[in-house]
C-alpha cells in the first residue's frame, strides 16, 4: 500500500503542488494527468524519495519502490543482457530472460546499448522494471519513444505487474488501455503564488 497525505511538494525552492492526497493499493493504477509543468515529475520524485516534501506524509513499505523516469538508466557500454544481468543482480534476482522477452529485446541481446535507437533504449529501460522485484512502479512519462507496438508490449508489462499484486503510478498524456486506471488530476492541486511581499518564501 502506498499513502499519499496532505503532500506539499516543491521545485527550485517554489512550492508548485500542495495538499496532494491519494491511496494506492495491491493492483491498482493510478495515471498522473495535469498541464505541462505543473509538476508532475517532481510529485513523482517526492513519492520515489529523490526529493523531500515541504510538507505532509508518505506512507510506503521499504525498498517497495522502483522509479523510471525520463533517462533511461543503462550502460551505454554493456549490452542488452549484461545490462538486465546487471540490474537483477543489484536488485538480488537472477531472473533476467522474462524481461527480454516481454520486450521482445531477444533480437538485441548482445548489442551494446549505446548502439540502441532511442525506442529499442527505452524498451530496455522498462525492461528493468521486471528485473527489481519491486511491487510499486513510479514512472514518468513511460512511454516517450515507443512505438505502437512497443507500447503495447509496456501496457502487457504493467498489466500482469497488476495481476501479480503489484501498483503503479504514472505520469502520461497519452491513453494506454488502461480501463482499470484511476486518474488523478493534479490541475486542482496547483500551488498558490507566492504574494508580491512574501520575499521570504521564495527561499523555502
Amino acid at each position: 500500500m502506498l499513502e499519499v497525505s496532505d503532500l506539499t511538494i516543491a521545485r527550485g525552492g517554489i512550492a508548485v503542488l500542495e495538499g496532494v492526497s491519494f491511496t494506492l493499493a495491491p493492483g491498482q493504477v493510478l495515471v498522473v494527468r495535469g498541464p505541462n509543468g505543473i509538476g508532475k515529475t517532481t510529485l513523482l520524485r517526492t513519492v520515489a524519495g529523490l526529493q523531500p516534501p515541504v510538507s505532509g506524509r508518505i506512507a510506503v513499505p521499504p525498498e517497495s519502490l522502483v522509479y523510471a523516469g525520463h533517462s533511461d538508466g543503462i550502460k551505454a557500454t554493456l549490452t542488452v543482457t549484461e545490462n538486465l544481468k546487471f540490474w537483477a543482480e543489484v536488485f538480488g534476482h537472477k531472473d533476467y530472460l522474462t524481461a527480454i522477452e516481454a520486450f521482445n529485446l531477444g533480437p538485441l541481446a548482445t548489442r551494446p546499448a549505446g548502439a540502441l535507437s532511442a525506442g529499442q533504449k527505452r524498451r530496455l529501460g522498462l525492461a528493468r522494471l521486471l528485473v527489481t522485484g519491486r511491487a510499486i512502479w513510479v514512472l514518468d512519462e513511460p512511454t516517450v519513444s515507443l512505438d505502437t507496438e512497443a507500447v503495447a508490449m509496456f501496457v502487457r508489462a504493467v498489466r500482469g505487474h497488476l495481476a501479480a499484486g503489484g501498483m503503479a503510478l504514472m505520469a502520461t498524456h497519452i491513453d494506454l488501455g488502461l480501463g482499470e486506471a484511476q486518474v488523478l488530476d493534479v490541475a486542482g492541486y496547483r500551488a498558490k503564488p507566492l504574494a508580491d511581499h512574501d520575499f521570504d518564501g521564495a527561499f523555502l
